[in-house]
């Protein structure tokens, strides 16, 4: 999996980029067709910006978080990743179940 951490008007510093990569590691955690993750993390004067691209076989994932703080928007945005990709997860169990529950009732 591939990890890209950038910033817009913001310097990444080692502890954002530890933060950020803590955070995700327990989502991804949760779904294992993760082919890469793009984190942008940006500051338009006073609201602080962070949001992410999951890319997954079959299906992108986009969310973003805004916050007064950076921490916080992290925080924010990841709980609501975590939400989409539990989501999606159960959609593609659903599908795969129904197909095999289909294909035992043909036989």
């Amino acid at each position: 999996m591939n990890l890209t951490i950038t910033g817009h008007h913001v310097e990444v510093t080692p502890a954002i980029r530890e933060y950020v990569t803590s955070k995700l590691d327990r989502v991804i955690r949760h779904f294992d067709n993760v082919t890469s993750v793009g984190v942008i993390l940006s500051v338009e004067k006073l609201d602080q910006k962070a949001e992410v691209t999951l890319h997954t076989r079959g299906k992108d994932i986009f969310v973003e978080a805004h916050d007064a703080d950076m921490y916080a928007a992290i925080d924010a945005m990841v709980d609501k990743l975590d939400r989409q990709v539990q989501k999606h997860k159960q959609k593609v169990q659903d599908h795969h179940h129904d197909a095999l529950k289909h294909q035992s009732t043909e036989l």
